[in-house]
């Protein structure tokens, strides 16, 4: 089984002025593989019917360069799994961690046990109660912990509640987390703070690192231009075409591209980077030669 961490590599990585490399998207690589996704559950059943090639996803990434690797878990949730009347959320989370750990093996990298929105990601309004919402995510994040991961990463984040709610349950209990916020043009999060204000909150709390994902570059500029970040931030970068709510995400961003967007980023010292929607390994091999230094000038 793996531990929790007991110090902060993302700190680590901030005094080497070297970030950390995570790995890029689960689901719609294996959307550009040819599988199927669900509306509700998106990849979650994948880990069931061909937990293999899940393994040769997180497989390809680790030989791609990541330090970090994602557990399929974004929607092994319980209100997600409720609203497609799914019950044994307990096996798809263990199987979906035992996944990583098989690719993994005696690999020095990290896992990072997924933990979404309780409802859709993109979704303003709030349709299940406080106390379903509440829940949802203790018995997510004590699901990931109790199979192994070595933190939680609550990702595309975007309501002021569930923000409350993961740190407090997470510093209450000593879990080691990071958290990842989605937010909109205008610098928003879903729930209609502004990014100013969720950053004075969760400059309160005991987070292993602050991070963004799922946003375009053009508003990771825009953050960087206008909002100090605290010291310990990465990224991942949308890389899809069309609509955030499109079933099938096509790469729009391709790792040459991607890569000009990372090099705007580098001077405001982020202590991890890697790829969200639509990216492929092919990010995570330029990302990793550029980071060591090997990307072609």
């Amino acid at each position: 089984m793996s531990k929790l961490l007991d110090y902060n590599p993302f700190k680590a990585a901030k005094l080497k002025g070297k970030p950390l490399v995570l790995d890029g998207a689960l689901g719609s690589y294996l959307q550009q593989k040819g599988f199927i996704t669900d509306s509700i559950v998106w990849t979650t059943m994948i880990n069931q019917t061909d937990p293999q090639a899940v393994i040769r996803l997180h497989q390809e990434y680790l030989k791609a360069g990541a330090e970090i690797i994602t557990t399929n878990t974004f929607r092994t949730n319980p209100a997600s799994l409720e609203h497609s009347g799914i019950s044994d959320n307990l096996k798809l989370v263990e199987d979906a961690v035992g996944l990583v750990k098989q690719s993994v093996k005696r690999k020095k990298v990290f896992i990072a046990g997924s933990n979404p929105p309780a409802e859709d990601c993109y979704q303003k309004e709030r349709t299940i109660s406080y106390a379903k919402l509440e829940l949802n995510h203790c018995k997510h994040i004590d699901l990931l912990v109790d199979s192994g991961v070595n933190f939680i990463l609550n990702e595309t984040q975007s309501h002021f509640d569930e923000l409350h709610i993961i740190c407090e349950y997470c510093s209450k209990n000593e879990i080691p987390h990071v958290i990842s916020l989605y937010v909109d043009e205008s610098l928003r999060i879903l729930s209609g703070e502004s990014l100013e204000a969720v950053l004075k909150f969760l400059n309160t709390q005991y987070l292993l690192a602050l991070g963004f994902n799922c946003i375009s570059p053009n508003i990771l500029n825009k953050i960087l231009r206008s909002i100090k970040l605290p010291d310990i931030w990465g990224f991942y970068l949308n890389c899809g075409g069309g609509k955030l709510t499109d079933r099938v995400i096509q790469c729009s961003v391709q790792p040459v591209e991607y890569i000009e967007n990372v090099k705007k980023a580098m001077p405001y010292k982020p202590s991890f980077i890697g790829s969200c929607c639509g990216s492929n390994p092919e990010h995570t091999k330029k990302l990793r030669e550029f980071i060591d230094g090997k990307a072609s000038s």
